[in-house]
């Protein structure tokens, strides 16, 4: 099995836009993907968490992915998030990925079963089976009801899928990711180790090598200088970078995606409102998140509108 791309660098994960009618304007999309490709992705990730992928039919879910490998036309990976609930879901998922162009497919274990270990792996392995192209693990134990995938897990399922070339980690167990690596890389050298937000300091510092933004909508130069210094291991020349990024992602963390959706229109990049059960702010909501965001300067030195 020939495996040409190896995940890393610095993967944008972008919004879903929707019409005011609550259908996904695939014109807006094109716009905001050109917008990430400008901005210096090194890959895009799509539809991710941020990107409200939960809340997207098995159609929309297939055709935003077409829509985006079409966009971007060869000039970067597209990794496409494809968790399911089920396992078959899972594989349909992940074959119309790759027929579709994908470089590589990323998934969590199934939304809501909260399988046990060795249910986790045999989902993940029928799905690693079922295609060609690289796959990543989504360790977010935040997201997913407190599954976490393991040590134990990962060199299992390495040795039963040579195409599990990476693991997207977004759990923050420093203690699990220093056991993992090594151990992973001596079963397979080329193993990636991505963080799954822009808390890359730590990650990079152990061995990880690239890391997923959705803060690239609204601060990419932010994030771009942050993982340029950790690229380069300065990582004591980073820690105050980082801790700017800290503070932004605190500052959006009470509404998440649409806190996300009220800064990209604060920066002249309106990308329509979430959808439901996710609501977008309220006015006072997002007049609070506006003056908070002024006032804290952090984005003063980002791009405002479509550039």
């Amino acid at each position: 099995m020939t495996l040409p791309y190896i995940p890393s660098g610095y993967i944008h994960t972008p919004v879903t836009p929707f019409t005011p009618d609550d259908k996904i304007n695939y014109r807006l999309l094109e716009r905001l993907i050109e917008f990430h490709i400008g901005q210096g992705a090194q890959a895009i990730c799509a539809p991710a968490h941020i990107g409200e992928s939960p809340s997207l039919t098995e159609e929309e879910q297939r055709q935003l992915i077409r829509a985006v490998i079409t966009t971007v036309s060869s000039r970067l990976p597209v990794i496409a998030h494809i968790s399911r609930p089920g396992t078959k879901l899972t594989v349909d998922a992940a074959r119309d990925a790759q027929q579709a162009g994908a470089a590589a497919i990323m998934m969590s274990p199934p939304y809501y079963w909260t399988p046990p270990a060795h249910m986790q792996l045999e989902h993940f392995s029928q799905v690693a089976k079922s295609v060609d192209i690289p796959m990543l693990a989504y360790n977010a134990p935040s997201e997913m009801s407190g599954v976490a995938l393991t040590t134990d897990f990962v060199t299992k399922l390495i040795e039963r899928s040579p195409n599990f070339i990476g693991m997207v980690d977004l759990s923050l167990d420093w203690q699990f990711q220093i056991e993992m690596i090594p151990l992973a890389k001596k079963l397979r050298p080329a193993f990636t180790l991505i963080s799954g937000s822009e808390y890359m300091v730590s990650m990079q510092a152990i061995g990880g090598s690239g890391s997923l933004t959705a803060l690239s909508a609204i601060a990419p130069n932010l994030v771009r200088n942050l993982f340029g210094l950790c690229a380069l291991e300065r990582y004591v020349d980073a820690r105050q970078t980082q801790f700017k990024v800290a503070e932004l992602r605190q500052l959006l963390k009470p509404w998440p995606v649409r806190a996300l959706k009220a800064a990209m229109e604060m920066m002249g990049r309106s990308v329509g409102d979430t959808r439901p059960p996710v609501m977008p702010l309220a006015i006072d909501e997002k007049r609070k998140l506006w003056g908070d965001l002024e006032r804290s300067k952090i984005l003063d030195s980002e791009p405002r509108g479509w550039v």
